[in-house]
């Protein structure tokens, strides 16, 4: 049994991955605001506070906080963003530092989003930054968590891709759509989508964990990236529904502005070389499979 403090811990991901680590036998401690319901240790980002117990003899930490991309980027939304992402980092990494008995790994996640727009180029984990505002938050945001690697604490930086899971992100916002037959691509749906199942997803973040050789950045998502054509035909497909239909760029634009352009109508074609040349074993590769076990089909 291992210690594992997760920051986010009631979020999409956080809240799958602590349900993972629990039926596995291990202790997790949960880090949130005081306002969130089955939290074990409170922080306040503003104030930059956390109690280090919640840290000190931890065997793991990772950080799974942030405010939600998915709506249109006021100025205001845009601060919240880019604030939640690097001050929990901050935060986080100064503790670490700090604590009399240091975990053996902080996971700080981070996400594609980094890559940028970047068409059909096939990208990597040495693939340079592109450009945008969610490109420059994970800039920022992955930078924020050095503290922890010169105290000398094992560094991930896990690039979340498109996790897929009825319970919440893209998946959750799509179902309703293509459940009365609504769906189709967006704009001219060549950009790719690089997916990954929740169920593969706490797989490679618990593999990442245990697996003392890998450090620094690690693409999570799956080897087989597809277009948001391919995307919309496949779930149309399990859901034995039409995906026929076609949300226009301009109606994009007007509805979601900035953040439609970013993630809705651009896309990175991302591959997990790092999981794959380490021996990660990904239960389920290609979409349909990964939406079948999703969706319980």
């Amino acid at each position: 049994m291992i210690t594992v403090a997760i920051a986010g811990a009631s979020g999409f991901v956080g809240s799958a991955f602590a349900r993972h680590l629990t039926r596995q036998g291990h202790e997790v401690r949960r880090i949130g605001r005081r306002s969130t319901r089955g939290v074990d240790f409170h922080w306040d980002l503003t104030a930059g506070t956390l109690d280090p117990a919640a840290l000190d003899g931890a065997d793991a930490v990772i950080n799974l906080a942030g405010a939600t991309v998915a709506q249109r980027w006021t100025q205001e939304h845009k601060t919240a963003i880019l604030a939640s992402r690097v001050r929990s980092a901050d935060l986080l990494a100064r503790t670490i530092a700090a604590v009399r008995t240091p975990p053996r790994v902080f996971l700080a996640t981070s996400a594609i989003g980094i890559y940028g727009s970047r068409g059909d180029e096939v990208l990597d984990e040495a693939s340079a930054p592109g450009k945008g505002f969610l490109a420059d938050v994970v800039r920022q945001w992955e930078s924020a968590a050095a503290p922890a690697r010169e105290a000398g604490v094992r560094l991930v930086h896990p690039r979340m891709g498109l996790v897929l899971n009825p319970d919440g992100g893209v998946l959750a916002k799509l179902l309703p759509v293509f459940n009365v037959g609504g769906g189709g691509k967006v704009g001219s749906g060549a950009q790719w989508m690089s997916w990954i199942g929740m169920h593969d997803t706490v797989r490679a973040l618990e593999f990442l964990m245990a697996t003392d050789t890998v450090h620094g950045i690690v693409n999570v998502c799956s080897p087989n990236p597809v277009t948001n054509a391919q995307f919309s035909h496949t779930l149309g497909a399990v859901l034995h529904r039409p995906a026929i239909a076609t949300v226009p760029e301009f109606a994009v634009k007007l509805m979601f502005g900035e953040m439609g352009e970013e993630t809705l109508l651009s896309g990175q074609r991302v591959i997990p070389k790092c999981l794959l040349g380490t021996g990660f074993h990904f239960d389920f590769p290609d979409l349909g499979p990964a939406l079948r076990h999703e969706l319980g089909k």
